[in-house]
């Protein structure tokens, strides 16, 4: 027993591997045989998307380009110009040259214009400019200056302006109270230049309560230029601006 499973029986041992490969090649050819023959017998079970690319006819070729249009024919046009049409050099020299004579201008005649201050109807001579070529004079008629109203009330001007006529400004005295209490600011009044450029009249529109009354003593005392409005003195009303400012006086 052991002799003959280490050694060779000599044809001793018998397997059946023969029979077993037959028997599996033909099945094995059996079902290649079944899968062959199904797409032929029953051809709806294949998928539709194999079955379209098997029967669609390939897309026919696309035509041919179009051929190119026929190039345009450029006619060349010859250009005449204007200023050669007449000047062009002789070929042959004239043996007779006709001098050409100019004509003299017509004399001019010295005329007004019509519609001008001294000129007369139909543009004869006496008008303005007529008496400039033929050296006579003619009186040129004077336009009157248009009257301007006086004003019934004082005329409003800016502070910029009013500033500009100032002749004599004294400064403010910075109250002692104001001072001690560290109290800054601007005193805003309203004032009516005299003729003469005095202060006529003055009123607080906005400041501090502590120095309205230094800024009103200070600019009751100012003294402007007279204003004038057609060169006659006219009143002025405007506002005046006061800063007081610990330090600056």
């Amino acid at each position: 027993m052991f002799e003959d499973s280490l050694m060779e029986s000599g044809g001793k041992l018998k397997t059946k591997s023969r029979y077993w490969m037959l028997a599996t090649a033909a099945f094995n050819l059996s079902i290649v045989a079944v899968l062959i023959l199904i797409p032929l017998l029953y051809p709806e079970a294949l998928p539709k998307t194999a079955m379209t690319a098997l029967l669609t006819a390939p897309p026919p070729p696309p035509p041919p380009p179009p051929p190119p249009p026929p190039a345009a024919v450029v006619k060349a046009v010859k250009v005449v110009s204007e200023m050669d049409s007449g000047l062009h050099a002789p070929t042959k020299i004239p043996k007779d040259i006709k001098m050409v004579k100019d004509e003299p201008a017509p004399p001019s005649q010295a005329a007004g214009v019509v519609g001008m201050a001294g000129g007369m109807a139909g543009g004869q001579a006496g008008g303005v400019m007529g008496g400039i070529f033929t050296g006579g004079t003619t009186a040129v008629p004077v336009v009157p200056r248009p009257v301007v109203a006086k004003p019934t009330g004082p005329v409003h001007l800016s502070s910029g302006v009013v500033a500009g006529m100032k002749i004599s400004t004294p400064d403010p005295i910075y109250p002692p109270i104001a001072k001690a209490a560290h109290l800054q600011g601007a005193v805003i009044l309203h004032a009516v230049i005299s003729k003469q450029g005095t202060i006529e009249h003055l009123e607080v529109v906005a400041g501090p309560q502590m120095l309205t009354k230094a800024a009103m003593d200070a600019v009751s005392r100012w003294r402007y230029k007279p204003y004038l409005l057609n060169g006659e003195p006219t009143e002025v009303e405007t506002s005046i601006t006061v800063n007081f400012v610990i330090g600056g006086g």
